[in-house]
């Protein structure tokens, strides 16, 4: 079982950067694929990123390409989400996922979830 803890979020101006970060418990964590996923007020729970088990798959929604980077350490039992050029669209609570092995961008493939981490991006 993995247990997930985000952190990182918070207020910020558009155009600025955040990084997000998520603990995992559990001795098994470079088995497990990480997912990102948001949910703004009133919209459902939306793929925002992902990475395999080894880190050598990466996934991006199209909305934030080119702006956001998913990264693991499996050493320390980590992921990270560095997120550049914010936009206000981007606000929303930021949750961590866990699957076994291989990355999906569907919510429903992941096991394991975070309490999640409140990103809001002032215009």
């Amino acid at each position: 079982q993995v247990q997930l803890v985000e952190s990182g979020g918070g207020l910020v101006q558009a155009g600025g950067s955040l990084r997000l970060s998520c603990a995992a418990s559990g001795r098994t964590f470079s088995r497990y694929a990480m997912g990102w996923f948001r949910q703004a007020p009133g919209k459902e729970r939306e793929f925002v990123t992902a990475i395999d088990w080894t880190g050598a798959s990466t996934y991006y929604a199209d909305s934030v390409k080119g702006r956001f980077t998913i990264s693991r350490d499996n050493a320390k039992n980590m992921v990270y989400l560095q997120m550049n050029s914010l936009k206000p669209e981007d606000t929303a609570v930021y949750y961590c996922g866990a699957r076994t092995l291989v990355a999906t961008t569907r919510g429903p493939d992941y096991n394991y979830w975070g309490r999640g981490t409140q990103v809001t991006v002032s215009s």
